[in-house]
């Protein structure tokens, strides 16, 4: 994070939600906020921090922040094509002198429907007249020698798009669901020594090889899919039932770990290349207030990434995305063309952490779950469970132009979580690992802080 200080923050909001309001209140009486909580991607982040989804959660107390460089733009997926009448932007200190808002059905061809050549910061409230699914704002020149930073970018005007629904087909519901939970804003108090991790890992290898099978997007549908590798699980396969995983073994470290964990297979041209041993799979904290941090309930499952996403896709997700790399390459959004003989190919990708407390799963495998901002679960997701982030090695080198996933390009790569964790196992390594601010291996034990014991004993189960 920079090292400088905001205008009067208290003062600053303050002015600037009053700002807001009398901005939404010009608003046509049949506008509808339509980017509200809807993606967003950024041509840059500041210091990996500061994320584009910051501009769209209706909060004046998160931002987006680009690099210290022109041009850079904020984009918003509305969803569908939208007649857009007017954009607020809510500046913070470092605004845009000159920048123009653009629309584009697709993504990549833009129209622009306003342009600013004066801007002055504060909030900046413009009647516009145009369409398309996406709208951003595309910055030219920097109104200060730091970045562009957006508490928010709103987006009105009219859209055929539908709430998405809460109930029906594709919802598995959790029993009991978890309610009356408010997201922690709070920080933990300071130690000596600080803490300066909240995780454990999961040590688990590969258990099953090459089948076609996805029981959370393809259930019931063996072979539907591409190629998958799966981890955790032995049994798991496209007619994979909580009872049936409970049921089965594991080649996870920990006995009570029966999660199937499992990513497109890895091919080198038309050969398929697993990970050797042990593949580290983290459960960390992916909010500040890691006490906050409750287990995963059983059957909770989830996709994260996705086998279509673009490369500024799968660079921009909202989780920490390290990319891939081998030997001193490192933040390649694709695999990369050559990695040094006897390297590995590694790759590193977060999951989301915060749960809406009512779905086990739902109908995109995707919308039950939900990425914190700021360190902060959103209201409509504010139960804060592990972070899982799969680190993932397998061993290929020297000329890499025929390795790819069965998915397609590296920036397909994605995976899929089914928790059966045992949960008192689970309980366990979360309050002693991740509540308890510790580095813990799968055992809960921190080799940097022994005084503090282990979670389980030796043979991997409670004492």
């Amino acid at each position: 994070m920079r090292q400088r200080i905001l205008a009067p923050l208290g003062a600053a909001l303050l002015t600037a939600g009053l700002l807001v309001v009398a901005g939404n209140q010009s608003a046509h009486a049949a506008d509808t906020l339509l980017s509200q909580g809807r993606p967003a991607l950024a041509s840059s982040v500041e210091n990996g921090e500061s994320a584009a989804i910051a501009a769209v959660d209706g909060r004046t107390d998160t931002r987006w922040g680009s690099q210290w460089a022109d041009p850079q733009w904020l984009r918003v997926d509305l969803g569908a094509t939208a007649t857009i009448t007017q954009v607020v932007l809510q500046w913070e200190t470092a605004y845009a002198r000159a920048y123009q808002i653009q629309t584009s059905p697709d993504g990549n061809a833009w129209t622009t429907i306003k342009s600013v050549s004066n801007g002055a910061g504060g909030t900046e409230t413009h009647a516009v007249s145009g369409s398309g699914r996406y709208v951003r704002m595309y910055g030219t020149q920097r109104g200060t020698g730091y970045g562009y930073s957006l508490f928010e970018f709103k987006v009105y005007g009219t859209s055929t798009v539908t709430p998405p629904p809460t109930d029906g087909p594709g919802y598995v519901y959790a029993n009991p669901p978890v309610t009356g939970v408010v997201p922690s804003t709070e920080t933990p108090p300071a130690t000596n020594p600080p803490v300066t991790h909240r995780e454990f890992q999961a040590n688990c290898s590969v258990s099953r090889t090459n089948l076609n099978d996805d029981p959370i997007i393809f259930p019931n549908l063996p072979g539907a899919s591409h190629s998958h590798t799966f981890m955790g699980n032995r049994t798991t396969n496209a007619g994979s039932t909580l009872a049936s995983l409970q049921a089965g073994g594991t080649s996870c470290v920990t006995p009570g770990d029966k999660t199937g964990y499992w990513m497109p297979t890895l091919y080198n041209g038309d050969q398929a290349v697993q990970p050797d041993g042990p593949q580290v799979i983290y459960y960390k904290s992916g909010v500040i207030d890691y006490r906050s941090v409750r287990p995963f309930p059983p059957g909770l499952r989830y996709v994260v990434g996705s086998p279509t996403a673009t490369q500024d896709e799968f660079r921009n997700a909202p989780g920490a995305v390290e990319g891939f790399e081998c030997g001193n390459s490192a933040f390649n959004w694709d695999i990369p063309a050559n990695c040094p003989a006897g390297t590995q190919l590694n790759v590193r990708y977060q999951a989301p952490s915060c749960w809406n407390g009512l779905h086990l799963d739902s109908p995109d495998h995707k919308s039950h779950m939900a990425y914190p901002v700021n360190g902060v679960c959103p209201v409509s997701h504010p139960v804060a469970v592990p972070m899982i982030e799969f680190k993932m090695a397998w061993p290929v080198s020297g000329n890499m132009a025929g390795v790819r996933f069965a998915s397609g390009r590296g920036f397909s790569f994605h995976y899929d979580v089914y928790n059966v964790w045992e949960p008192p196992i689970l309980a366990a390594l979360v309050r002693h690992c991740i509540n308890g601010g510790l580095q813990c291996n799968p055992r809960g034990f921190d080799q940097y802080k022994p005084e503090r014991g282990a979670a389980l004993n030796e043979n991997y189960q409670l004492p």
